[in-house]
């Protein structure tokens, strides 16, 4: 599941088994991100400013009281909150909205982001997700391996081997199997206060970052670290309704420098 982003101020780990799992850690929020932000560059997905401000306000309260009102120490919400959470999950029938693309919402130093999946689209966010992990911590191995095995000190190779036998299934860290068999409704999170807009809407989604965030907020062509820099916070609600799975992304993104546009 999506973690929050008080782990990224710990120190930096020493050990090997530490330092695998700081990897792989590392490897798998960007593959959780990649997975939800994807979508216009992977399957025709559209960008669609103009959701309605209710909608829009209406989302981000409940996601907030559905965060508070989680079980202790997991993404798993209590039966007093499974209304609210169907109701987010059902808003596409609701409100006639199209499911896999990124509703937007703008107001001056903010943005919000909704988009959701059912059936078929779940599958494949499971499928795209394992991959993004999956990739990339294959290349690190290689790479590593090219650059370190030489070596032949102690360190070097419990490293190495520790970052061989990392495997994870991601399915089952988002909990899928869970909301399936008994039923629940589980929300995670991932925060940043610094993320890269261009990262975000140029790389993952490949669209310009003015397509998203709107031309007077997005960074000018002489960008400097603090024009890309956008407090993020990403909220992950899964369930399943009659036999059919389905998930809720929404993100909070506020211009850190608190200058509107």
């Amino acid at each position: 599941m999506f973690d929050e982003n008080d782990e990224q101020k710990k120190p930096r780990a020493t050990d090997p088994a530490s330092r695998a799992k700081e990897k792989a850690d590392s490897i798998r929020m960007h593959a959780e991100l990649a997975a939800v932000f994807e979508g216009t560059r992977k399957f025709d997905a559209e960008v669609r400013p103009g959701l309605d401000p209710k909608i829009a306000r209406d989302i981000q309260q409940t996601m907030g009281r559905l965060e508070k009102a989680r079980v202790p120490e997991t993404a798993l919400l209590p039966e007093t909150s499974a209304a609210d959470a169907a109701r987010l999950l059902d808003l596409p029938a609701a409100k006639s909205l199209s499911v896999n693309d990124y509703h937007v919402h703008r107001r001056p130093g903010e943005v919000m982001i909704v988009r959701w999946l059912d059936g078929e689209w779940v599958d494949t966010f499971y499928q795209r997700l394992q991959a993004q992990f999956d990739v990339p911590l294959d290349k690190d191995r290689e790479d590593e391996r090219q650059a370190s095995e030489w070596k032949k000190d102690a360190a070097t190779l419990a490293y190495l081997k520790a970052l061989d036998a990392v495997k994870i299934d991601l399915s089952e860290r988002y909990l899928r199997s869970v909301i399936r068999e008994a039923k629940v409704f589980v929300l995670s999170t991932q925060t940043a206060d610094e993320m890269n807009i261009h990262h975000l809407c140029e790389y993952l989604m490949d669209v310009p970052s003015a397509e998203v965030v709107g031309d007077n907020s997005a960074p000018p062509d002489e960008a400097t670290d603090q024009d890309r820099a956008w407090f993020f916070k990403l909220f992950a609600l899964r369930g399943r309704k009659e036999g059919v799975e389905q998930m809720c992304f929404f993100t909070y993104l506020q211009k850190t420098d608190g200058e509107g546009w």
